[in-house]
């Protein structure tokens, strides 16, 4: 198979410049990555809740089962464990199954099959036996969902042994990535963000890969660092711009997987700015931003002009009042406010 590594863009989180290259949606990029993967990986499979449904899971698989067939594309019953122990036994026996949920709620119904079970096969084993499939699932906020319906769950996963964890931030690296995802020989999590999916990018035809575990340079600085993935690249970027206004230069990193998690590249911009935000669209308490400023003080400890500053969520369950989720999410302006407290510490509020 032709899988290349592609070019890797860069990011603009204004209109895309059509003289760039192909500008296609989000949605429209990962429909593509799984549509060229059941093109030519025939041991490839999609399943989950509503892919063949009217609304193909946010139209991530939109006409994909009228392409391929209800063999290689179809629907699931109410059983997410039982869905898993499938598709843990399918990708064991040499398939590579794609196991889509609306949410990643949903996919703590099957931590027991995903955590205990594909997760450590490979080292039960002594590596006679490889687990590669990709859990993939869309990370929500925003129309009310509540408690229970718009968890962010990667920082749970974080400490799994055996697991990758997969966020991108352009239609560029959800493409790329994906296909990177349902190549690899281990069960890989790829969680999107809903926000993003309404965006727009340069996105090239036909099949090339993002490398798992590598992260890029977003925006250029000399004061600060700001560091995450997903939707918290976008929400960077924006600070970035706020901070450029007062004089203050942000770096802006992209992880783009936070497991495993690009340490030298992070380092390498806290050696240059001195000074590190850590951002992250779950909650700031034990997950990636713990990760992260943990990174930064056990190994670029020497680097650090300041202590290290996280942005997440607060430690409480997700309010659904449209009122009280501006509360709850952070945004730009408190990503630029922790980043003015480190770079100017007489800064008063």
């Amino acid at each position: 198979m032709p899988w290349d590594e592609g070019l890797v863009n860069s990011l603009v989180y204004d209109r895309p410049d059509p003289r760039e290259g192909r500008v296609i949606s989000y949605v429209q990029a990962i429909n593509e990555a799984l549509a060229l993967a059941l093109e030519h990986e025939p041991d490839v499979f999609v399943l989950g809740q509503g892919v063949d449904d009217p609304s193909a899971m946010f139209g991530t698989t939109k006409g994909l089962q009228t392409r391929f067939g209800p063999a290689r594309v179809f629907d699931t019953p109410l059983s997410e464990e039982g869905m898993m122990g499938v598709s843990t036994g399918a990708a064991m026996n040499g398939m590579r199954p794609v196991f889509m949920h609306n949410r990643p709620d949903f996919v703590l119904l099957a931590f027991n099959q995903l955590v205990t079970h594909a997760a450590k096969f490979h080292f039960m084993d002594n590596g006679e036996t490889t687990v590669p499939m990709v859990v993939w699932a869309a990370i929500g906020r925003g129309w009310g969902s509540g408690a229970q319906h718009s968890q962010a769950i990667q920082g749970m996963l974080l400490g799994v042994p055996g697991l990758k964890i997969v966020m991108p931030s352009t239609p560029y690296d959800a493409k790329g990535l994906l296909l990177s995802a349902i190549l690899d020989d281990n069960p890989v999590c790829v969680f999107e963000h809903r926000w993003l999916m309404r965006k727009d990018g340069v996105v090239p035809e036909g099949i090339y890969r993002v490398p798992i575990g590598k992260g890029i340079c977003r925006r250029e600085g000399r004061d600060i660092t700001i560091v995450g993935a997903s939707h918290a690249i976008e929400l960077g970027l924006q600070a970035a711009k706020l901070l450029a206004d007062e004089g203050i230069d942000a770096e802006v990193i992209d992880l783009r997987t936070v497991k495993p998690m690009d340490e030298e590249i992070v380092l390498a911009s806290l050696r240059k700015t001195g000074r590190i935000v850590a951002v992250d669209t779950a909650w700031k308490k034990g997950g990636v931003c713990a990760e992260i400023g943990c990174l930064a003080a056990e190994k670029g400890y020497a680097s650090l002009k300041a202590p290290v500053a996280r942005v997440g969520l607060p430690d409480i369950p997700t309010p659904a009042g449209y009122t009280l989720e501006q509360f709850y999410y952070p945004g730009a302006d408190q990503i630029a406010e922790a980043a003015r407290r480190l770079v100017r510490p007489d800064h008063v509020i």
